[in-house]
């Protein structure tokens, strides 16, 4: 499986079989279409698009040493995937934070679908637009969720790179 996503909106991820070639992404730009024509997302490319500018979407790969690389680049490429790791985890966590309070005023909106009470039609228009809202929060929640593990153990790398550096970095003392 292969993700792609938009420079233009990074919430939305197309997945499709195989690996990145011109044909998966000739049927993620389909998927990209469907979209656009379902009205679930807005069609706000204003160059057009192709798919060549899919961005691939890489699954973060564990972080375990290599025992054929030397130590040195093993360390440093852990701390830069550390890095990326923690960033990835920055931007969901804000993403989550920017959502949270308006998909909760849905959330309890959608209460008034489980009572006898009469509902209106703008009522009912308003809360199929909020779902949206409710979809977004959810999904950058789960992956917030899901994210977590990896970046704690991001965060245990970069502590690590930052206490050996304090220590191999310190002038030795004069004799």
């Amino acid at each position: 499986m292969v993700q792609y996503t938009l420079t233009q909106n990074s919430d939305i991820v197309l997945t499709v079989p195989g690996k990145d070639s011109p044909q998966a992404r000739s049927k993620a730009m389909d998927q990209l279409i469907k979209l656009v024509e379902d009205g679930k997302i807005p069609a706000n490319l204003s160059k057009g698009f192709s798919p060549q500018q899919f961005v691939e979407v890489e699954e973060p790969t564990p972080m375990t040493a290599d025992a054929n690389v030397p130590d040195s680049l093993n360390s440093e490429d852990a701390l830069n995937q550390a890095v990326q790791v923690l960033n990835n985890f920055a931007t969901l966590k804000l993403k989550v934070q920017a959502s949270k309070t308006e998909a909760m005023k849905v959330r309890a909106q959608v209460d008034s679908l489980f009572t006898d009470e009469p509902v209106d039609e703008a009522e009912i228009e308003r809360l199929k637009e909020g779902f949206k809202v409710l979809k977004t929060f959810a999904q950058a929640n789960m992956r917030y969720s899901e994210a977590r593990p990896q970046a704690e153990q991001a965060r245990m790398v970069l502590d690590q790179a930052l206490s050996l550096d304090s220590t191999s970095s310190s002038p030795k003392s004069a004799r």
